[in-house]
């Protein structure tokens, strides 16, 4: 059976802006399984952790701030308002610049998935092309499975991986266990362009589910950016992962 079929949320955040519950309630209409939070404007994550269990929806991550110092009691009551127990975050180009920075912020996301793991949750990393490029003659990302605890998930973003000039179909397969959630976007694959809906884009869609078939527990719908209107490219999104049979949507 394929993979649950859920939309991070991003994607739709200028409707959310405008009404979260309704932005939601369509979502939830398109047919998706779940969804990925990444901030809950005019709302509350309680609030919105009410909406999605009454709506059906589940929710396999959010994507919040690091675990660590002030912010900690703030992301796990935030992760369990809304049901969730893995939480996806990530750092920005200049924590990778070189292999002493890659070095430092591995220690301090093995430092966030000890506390991760002390609440009994589950702690992932979700990638730009940055970790896809080299420093000093080697990838970001092999340094980081050389110094990351085993117990660290990874969502691999496939767009920004092959961005980077990296296969991502390659990357699924090396990943194995380790990356149970796939981000599915398509586009060109040129950084500053706008993304379009899965399937009309460059990226092979169907080999890259299939790499990561056996071990994938949620495909998420992420669109940075699009040219069109964002709702109708999620739902075009929705219906030709659903409809290919590369997804698994309501039923």
């Amino acid at each position: 059976m394929p993979a649950p079929v859920a939309l991070q949320l991003y994607s739709v955040r200028d409707y959310m802006e405008e009404g979260f519950e309704a932005t939601v309630r369509r979502v939830a209409e398109i047919g998706y399984v779940g969804v990925e939070p990444a901030g809950f404007p005019g709302t509350t994550p309680e609030k919105a952790g009410q909406l999605f269990a009454d709506l059906g929806l589940e929710v396999p991550s959010a994507h919040v701030q690091l675990p660590l110092g002030d912010q900690e009691d703030d992301v796990i009551s935030t992760m369990k308002a809304i049901g969730s127990s893995t939480i996806v975050s990530g750092k920005g180009p200049d924590d990778f610049s070189t292999p002493a920075r890659i070095k430092e912020t591995c220690e301090l996301f093995n430092e966030a998935n000890r506390v991760a793991r002390s609440h009994g949750m589950t702690f992932g990393l979700h990638n730009h092309w940055w970790e896809y490029t080299q420093v000093e003659g080697r990838y970001v990302y092999e340094a980081m499975l050389e110094y990351l605890d085993p117990t660290i998930q990874f969502e691999i973003d496939t767009y920004w991986v092959q961005t980077a000039g990296v296969d991502p179909v390659e990357i699924v397969e090396t990943f194995g266990v380790r990356a149970p959630l796939l981000h599915i976007k398509d586009g060109s694959c040129v950084k500053e362009e706008p993304m379009t809906a899965v399937g009309d884009g460059v990226l092979d869609i169907p080999a890259i589910v299939a790499a990561g078939k056996p071990v994938t527990e949620w495909l998420i719908v992420e669109l940075d950016r699009c040219a069109t209107d964002m709702m109708e490219a999620v739902t075009r999104s929705y219906e030709y992962l659903v409809g290919e049979g590369l997804a698994r949507g309501r039923s």
